[in-house]
């Protein structure tokens, strides 16, 4: 298989593995609404929020760490196994430590006992995840198929064991239980890539401070996809966290197509780069990472934008209307994230200017957490989505500016355009077009598709026009 072959199927399968893991709200989600409500969906959303903050002080950096340093060594048999050793050892010790202050979370600080109990799977899950590792070695397929087969089962749980309001713990559990099977099931796969080599301390060691740096671009992350559930959970109540929850899971289907270009291309490009490949080369791949993103994310959000008046009515039901606002609100976000992605995983991680990546995200993070205190009390979950919507913008306002003249940004900017245009033309135009047909199911199809028409119309002429100008320049 060629190398553009590899990438091709890399990406599938990795969107495939991130779709899978919002499976669970795609196909459960008009169900959980209707069962468990905004205020059960809240309690949720709160507990696995901590437990999640658990799971990550586990795994530190090595979502971009581990599977950067397999990509580098993934040729030499010998090097892979006492490099994957020696990072799955400090992970595997941490998990430890992590598991036995969350159970002391759990017995003396938690507002719900019992949901926290449960979500223990969670933060043990932290202690045995390898899939940066699968990563490394571009083993997608697996990863893939790992998840799929998982939350098949899961989604199959929640229809049968989860019948009203008082049924959030089964969901709880049903959803943390899932989660731990899905790590567990890789351990056999990856004992057959590496031979068991034990670790120096000096070895583990040598791993500690670099996966710390890059453990620093997590905890900015998670201030505002993780700590921005717990704020709102704080300062205003259940139901506005219900809320915020169920847009947020929709949000996350654009968000996946644009996470598996990104994980795909990370392991892709150290891997080119260690190899010496011609620069020229890469740039291509880089600029063309970008239209692509770009692509994803203008048809994905700005169309769930445009139906999102109908959508939500179907989907979630009644009492649910106000996740249509949100939608407008961090939708949007979607679009600066796909850029910033291309640029941290395709740019700045492969060539290891790690510093530049952390002062980006903590820049978000900061402007995120102030907004969040300042608009949530007032607004609720409109303010939480708006610090999201903002975050986004400053961090990717704040690579494009690192890297503006070294990575061609202001060319890639003009290649984005049509995109955005051909976007915004479709939302103005059918976003408050009502079709006279009675069954809404039909009518939420129908405008789907002649949106999607009238995107890639605009976007056909805009791409011909701009071609026409170069042309005569």
């Amino acid at each position: 298989m060629t190398t553009k072959e590899t990438i091709k199927s890399n990406f599938i399968f990795n969107a495939l593995y991130q779709l899978s893991g919002i499976i669970i709200p795609l196909i459960t989600l008009p169900y959980v609404t209707r069962v468990l409500h905004a205020q059960g969906l809240g309690e949720y959303s709160y507990a696995y929020s901590v437990a999640y903050y658990f799971y990550i002080f586990i795994r530190l950096g090595l979502h971009n760490y581990g599977n950067r340093t397999i990509a580098y060594v993934k040729d030499d048999t010998d090097k892979l196994s006492k490099v994957f050793f020696e990072l799955y050892s400090f992970q595997f010790s941490l998990g430890v430590i992590m598991t036995v202050l969350y159970l002391v979370y759990c017995i003396f600080l938690s507002p719900n006992k019992s949901l926290s109990f449960i979500f223990t799977a969670v933060v043990l899950a932290g202690g045995i995840d390898i899939t940066w590792a699968l990563y490394g070695l571009e083993e997608f397929k697996i990863t893939s198929i790992r998840d799929i087969l998982t939350k098949i089962i899961t989604s199959i749980c929640i229809f049968i064991f989860v019948k009203d309001g008082a049924d959030v713990w089964k969901y709880s559990l049903i959803y943390s239980v899932g989660f731990f099977i899905s790590q567990a099931v890789s351990l056999p796969v990856l004992s057959k890539k590496v031979k068991f080599i034990m670790p120096s301390f000096a070895g583990v060691q040598s791993h500690i401070k670099p996966n710390l740096i890059l453990f620093l671009p997590t905890v900015a992350v998670s201030l505002y996809k993780t700590m921005d559930k717990i704020m709102l959970g704080i300062m205003s109540n259940s139901d506005e966290l219900g809320y915020y929850h169920s847009s947020e899971k929709i949000i996350m289907v654009p968000m996946a197509f644009i996470t598996a270009l990104g994980t795909v291309m990370l392991p892709r490009m150290s891997n080119m780069l260690s190899n010496d490949v011609n620069e020229k080369q890469i740039r291509t791949v880089f600029d063309k990472s970008i239209t692509f993103a770009m692509f994803l994310s203008t048809a994905l959000c700005m169309g769930i934008m445009t139906v999102s008046k109908e959508f939500v009515i179907l989907y979630f039901g009644e009492g649910f209307e106000k996740c249509e606002l949100l939608f407008l609100i961090i939708l949007p976000s979607c679009l600066f994230l796909a850029f910033a992605n291309v640029i941290r995983t395709q740019y700045l991680l492969p060539r290891k200017k790690d510093k530049l990546f952390i002062i980006s995200l903590f820049s978000g993070a900061a402007v995120n957490v102030f907004l969040n205190a300042t608009l949530i009390p007032r607004y609720a979950s409109v303010g939480a989505a708006i610090g999201t919507l903002v975050a986004e913008m400053v961090v990717c306002v704040v690579q494009v500016a690192y890297v503006y003249k070294e990575a061609n940004i202001g060319q890639n900017i003009l290649n984005s355009l049509p995109f955005i245009f051909a976007g915004m033309v479709m939302f103005f135009l059918c976003k408050n077009y009502v079709l006279p047909i009675e069954n809404s199911v039909v009518a939420l199809l129908i405008k789907i598709l002649l949106s999607g028409a009238i995107y890639l119309m605009v976007l056909g002429v805009s791409i011909l026009i701009k071609k026409f100008l170069v042309r005569n320049d």
